[in-house]
């Protein structure tokens, strides 16, 4: 439920040196379809990084067309098919926000995002949590719905990531105290692209873009630049 706001630290610091292009992540109920969008519009050959969602959409690309990824930068992601607990959990919550609205379903969600102890703790990460509040509800509830059925049925990607080449650059990046796609998963990722490099941000989350921009920033400059 983020837009391009979540990378703005990320669109200050490289813009400049580079064209971004920050993709909509809510345009379809299904990978295989929001990857082929992003395919038919992207150049040839490209750099692709994804948070989350972002990043379980990257790894789709990736397997439809692995041949144009020039580098590939996977943050606080999971390779992995939706557990079967969360999406028994989907139903109730799309329900709530067809019913309701976006509000009481995101007020649970979005501290997820940060470590219990650090929700509170300072101006940044309740400014955070305003925009995060924010993203949602310029997204909507078609966005929060799309999104759902697309996480819920998506495909399982450790064989997709087994075939990186490694003539691809890779970055694996997690925030250390993310809940939602915690650092196992990264580990995991890292097993799987042996020649990736595993860079856990200390002091952040889910959400490093923004709650670690430095840290996060000059793992991106090494991916990107070197």
């Amino acid at each position: 439920m983020c837009d391009a706001r979540l990378y703005t630290p990320q669109i200050s610091a490289f813009s400049h040196r580079v064209p971004i292009h920050i993709v909509p992540v809510s345009t379809h109920n299904n990978m295989q379809d929001l990857a082929k969008d992003i395919l038919d519009n992207a150049p040839p050959i490209f750099a692709l990084a994804g948070l989350s969602m972002g990043g379980i959409i990257a790894m789709e690309v990736l397997r439809q067309a692995p041949h144009r990824i020039a580098k590939l930068a996977l943050l606080d992601t999971n390779p992995k098919a939706e557990a079967e607990e969360v999406k028994q959990g989907r139903e109730p919550l799309m329900a709530s926000v067809q019913q309701h609205g976006l509000a009481e379903v995101m007020a649970n969600t979005i501290p997820k995002y940060f470590s219990p102890d650090e929700i509170l703790s300072t101006k940044k990460n309740l400014d955070i949590i305003e925009l995060c509040n924010t993203m949602a509800q310029s997204s909507g509830a078609e966005a929060y719905i799309n999104q759902s059925l697309a996480l819920r049925d998506r495909y399982d990607q450790q064989e997709t990531l087994k075939k990186v080449d490694t003539n691809v650059p890779t970055l694996i990046l997690c925030g250390e105290s993310d809940q939602l796609c915690p650092v196992e998963r990264h580990t995991l990722m890292k097993s799987l692209i042996p020649h990736a490099d595993l860079q856990i941000i200390k002091g952040a989350g889910h959400l490093p873009t923004l709650q670690s921009p430095e840290q996060t920033n000059f793992a991106l400059e090494n991916w990107l630049f070197t």
